[in-house]
């Protein structure tokens, strides 16, 4: 069942840093309008283009991400029936094509294990998917049940659904010019080059402490920074130890990235319950940085920060 409990978010195995371009992207094509989305809804994408092709684009359209490799012959199979089925939805759907091989880094990103991987990307977060081939019939159940839960989740979020294609209108004016530190940052990010987009926000920071924006996008280039040579059956092997305190948080950054948030910080808390001293104090300090990765309206936080008031007193 697809889910659609954090909106706008990129909590997914993507990086939490992509999810700010996601939101300013959004942002921009609002304010070109509705004649500024393309109509192509077959790409073929690869580690430079996936933030525009998939995390921009899933803002307003679900991206189905077809994740196949020349060497399996399970691609040969599924990739054509995706494309048929996408086809015959006329646009409402992209379908974006990740060949494993040529674009190695999203699969380690997405941690795919094996291929064919298809994953339904919206509001720039993995909400479903499946790692096997199905026949036509089954991909089209799959996908009406992702378009209903779409449909669900633009029912409940009426500000979100995007404007009819058709809907003409006056030209909406252009926002402010975007900060210098933050286009840094993301270009940064896009280079895979952590050092520079954390000290980008870093600046940015310096002369905006409350830069919403920035904290978050430090959060999360600092827990991919953490986790981007972690073997995660290792952290879970080691995690089984409760004292093993490096491999618990390591594992709450994990679940971060899984998309896990609520999972994560209870982990941590009970952390915070079960120790004393600068054990403690370590954990209470990862968890405020785990805090900061999240919008500050996300419900998750105040259940967090209730928790963790619980647990220190």
């Amino acid at each position: 069942m697809a889910d659609f409990s954090r909106p706008g978010s990129l909590y997914g195995a993507v990086d939490l840093g992509a999810r700010k371009q996601a939101l300013e992207a959004q942002a921009r094509r609002e304010a070109a309008g509705p004649q500024a989305a393309s109509s192509a809804s077959i790409v073929d994408v690869t580690e430079e283009t996936f933030t525009t092709d998939v995390i921009d684009r899933s803002m307003t359209v679900p991206v189905v991400l077809d994740l196949w490799s020349p060497r399996a012959p399970g691609s040969a199979q599924l990739s054509p029936v995706l494309e048929k089925v996408v086809g015959d939805l006329g646009g409402k759907v992209v379908l974006a094509k990740v060949n494993v091989d040529a674009s190695p880094q999203i699969a380690q990103a997405l941690r795919v294990q094996a291929v064919p991987t298809v994953l339904a990307i919206f509001q720039g977060q993995a909400v479903t998917g499946f790692q096997q081939v199905l026949p036509e019939q089954e991909v089209r159940r799959w996908l009406d049940e992702l378009m209903g839960a779409v449909e669900q989740f633009y029912q409940a979020n009426l500000g979100a659904r995007p404007a009819d294609a058709e809907q003409e209108g006056p030209e909406a004016p252009a926002g402010p010019p975007a900060d210098p530190d933050l286009v840094a940052a993301e270009q940064a990010i896009d280079r895979g080059d952590f050092d520079a987009a954390i000290a980008a926000y870093q600046r940015l920071l310096a002369r905006a402490p409350g830069d919403e924006d920035a904290k978050m996008g430090l959060a999360g280039v600092n827990l991919i920074k953490r986790t981007a040579t972690a073997d995660p059956a290792d952290v879970q092997r080691r995690a089984q130890d409760p004292s093993d305190l490096d491999a618990q948080l390591l594992a709450a950054d994990l679940e971060m990235l899984s998309g896990a948030v609520d999972e994560a910080f209870a982990r941590v808390i009970a952390v915070v319950k079960r120790t004393s001293g600068d054990d403690r104090d370590k954990a209470r300090k990862h968890l405020l940085g785990l805090f900061e990765a999240l919008p500050a309206e996300d419900p998750s936080l105040a259940k967090a920060r209730r928790a963790l008031a619980s647990a220190l007193f």
